[in-house]
């Protein structure tokens, strides 16, 4: 079963879907402490996801106009004041965590 295409996922208002993703995004703007490349070991994805797949769905801006959107400020901006390196075991958990997304 595809769990990224479920029937009532599918029937959810798109108001309602949108009022959700935009509390996704101001959440993960605030939570900064949240590291990209641990939501990638965690989730299989992370801020820059989101911005491709807001791209993805018809969002007409560039890459660089779709992730200042998602982080809240330019990309370079956040690398530079919020990123943190990434450990080894973080690489390893994002790899890890990659390889069992699912493509369709």
């Amino acid at each position: 079963m595809n769990t990224n295409t479920t029937p009532d996922l599918d029937q959810l208002d798109d108001a309602v879907a949108a009022a959700a993703f935009r509390r996704l995004v101001r959440h993960l703007q605030h939570r900064h402490d949240a590291q990209n490349i641990e939501l990638m070991g965690l989730a299989g994805f992370c801020r820059n996801c989101l911005a491709d797949w807001i791209r993805d769905a018809g969002f007409e801006g560039d890459k660089a106009a779709a992730r200042e959107l998602i982080h809240g400020m330019p990309q370079e901006e956040w690398k530079a004041t919020r990123q943190t390196p990434a450990t080894p075991e973080q690489l390893a958990a994002m790899e890890a965590s990659i390889a069992r997304n699912k493509t369709d």
